[in-house]
């Protein structure tokens, strides 16, 4: 009996069901899967590994490359430049994100999560910032264009007026466009590898 039920807690402990949603799935009380985990030893996660494993409940949507040919070695220095001089570091937010002008910059970016990562697809996400004097559809056909994404996968646009008069328009013809993968995991990986790598 309690080899069972050390096998039926870890299992869906595992499958990242809290204490309380394996006490109902059992029609146990709850004291009595405290009680089980405790006799076992099976380590309870902290507040942030439980929220983790809620927002990703098939496991981590990235896989690290180790075995790297010579054009990924390339790509993953270019990778963690790009986010070095231009992804959001804080600690506070927990998606790898970058937002810039350039669809080249953008690409190999996700390039670079696609191929060192493995990111899955379904995870990324996009958004337009524009200013009050660029067509909406114009910019928005520009991306798409360059990126291969549909209208749907652009996400929210934000609209702000110009900062002043000169060249900073021309340069930003088509808005900022940026790119994002919410997973705390890869964000203290890439800034773990930036760190390791240039400092």
């Amino acid at each position: 009996m309690s080899f069972q039920t050390k096998e039926k807690i870890v299992n869906l402990y595992q499958r990242g069901l809290s204490m309380q949603e394996i006490s109902d799935k059992l029609d146990w009380k709850h004291g009595k899967v405290v009680y089980w985990m405790r006799k076992f030893n099976i380590p309870r996660r902290s507040r942030s590994e439980a929220t983790y494993v809620k927002l990703n409940p098939n496991g981590d949507p990235f896989k690290i490359k180790n075995k790297l040919n010579k054009e990924e070695i390339e790509l993953r220095g270019i990778g963690l430049g790009i986010y070095w001089g231009e992804g959001d570091k804080s600690p506070n937010n927990t998606s790898v994100r970058i937002g810039n002008t350039d669809p080249f910059l953008i690409k190999k970016f996700r390039e670079f999560l696609r191929k060192i990562y493995q990111a899955k697809e379904e995870k990324f996400s996009y958004g337009l910032i524009l200013f009050n004097d660029i067509k909406e559809s114009k910019a928005v056909n520009f991306w798409r264009k360059h990126l291969g994404i549909k209208r749907k996968q652009l996400g929210k646009i934000t609209i702000i007026p110009p900062q002043g008069k000169g060249t900073y328009k021309k340069k930003s013809k088509y808005g900022v466009l940026t790119i994002g993968f919410t997973n705390k995991k890869l964000k203290e990986q890439i800034l773990g590898e930036i760190k390791e790598t240039y400092n």
